[in-house]
């Protein structure tokens, strides 16, 4: 039976994946901030754990116990993130560091805690959840966007280091999926940037995310379903794309350019 870790497996796409791969008879650790939103998958039969991302005893303490209990972790699922939206000028840099911190730094501490272990079996893969941000861009969420855009060069270099190992890394590259994002992201946009310079913009991209959302955000499971996939292809692809506008708005990017991507953004307002 195979390890799973699974970061930020409180809500949204990282329960999903936990619930699933339990279904798929993986034993499966599943870690959040909060322990008591993770019962449900305790039930199930996964270990859960409180585990901050950004807190390197919480990391080496974790992975020194799966280590101890199931001889290394097998495939990393590195879900944890949040998204930080407001103009620029209006976000400090203490909020964007810490941006950074959940999103990329520390995974990249989690990623090289279990990658000895997976070396000397010469086997793993390493599933990171970017975002269809990470390609494309939208206005008011630079911060948010520069850490998927990172994640996914991170994750290239990554891939070639681990090949020879027998390491496999994986990107998964969701749209709109239905966690509750449209709320957590709108509220904070509006405090930071909803009167000043960019109040018409911070009401126009929070009203326009709410509606995106409501109007039939792709449910968390089809992430986990393509979690599922990817870890047990012989040859997983490097990428994978799935969710509501993902495909589409992944296209115009690379097809039509930034200005005409820049005016069909715009045009959403």
């Amino acid at each position: 039976m195979k390890t799973v870790l699974v970061t930020g497996a409180s809500s949204g796409m990282g329960k999903a994946t936990a619930r699933k791969l339990l279904a798929e008879g993986y034993a499966v650790y599943a870690v959040a901030r909060r322990v008591d939103l993770m019962q449900d998958l305790a039930e199930l039969g996964a270990v859960v754990e409180a585990v901050d991302v950004t807190d390197e005893q919480d990391l080496v303490r974790l992975v020194k116990r799966i280590t101890d209990e199931r001889g290394g972790v097998d495939v990393l699922v590195n879900n944890a993130g949040f998204g930080l939206y407001g103009a620029v000028e209006d976000i400090s840099l203490d909020e964007a560091r810490y941006q950074f911190e959940v999103n990329l730094f520390g995974l990249a501490r989690l990623t090289q805690l279990v990658l000895p272990g997976m070396r000397e079996r010469r086997s793993g893969k390493i599933v990171n959840m970017s975002s269809m941000g990470g390609k494309i861009y939208t206005p008011l969420g630079a911060w948010y966007h520069a850490t998927k855009h990172a994640l996914e060069g991170w994750s290239d270099c990554l891939r070639l280091e681990l090949a020879p190992m027998g390491i496999d890394v994986i990107v998964i590259e969701p749209g709109l999926i239905d966690t509750g994002f449209a709320d957590v992201v709108s509220g904070p946009l509006l405090a930071r940037s909803g009167s000043g310079a960019y109040a018409t913009m911070a009401e126009q991209v929070a009203d326009g995310t709410r509606k995106n959302y409501a109007s039939g955000a792709t449910p968390p499971s089809v992430i986990a379903e393509v979690i599922a996939k990817a870890i047990t292809a012989r040859r997983p692809r490097t990428r994978y794309v799935a969710g509501k506008y993902a495909r589409m708005l992944l296209s115009t990017r690379k097809w039509l350019g930034d200005r005409i991507y820049d005016r069909s953004i715009m045009s959403r307002l």
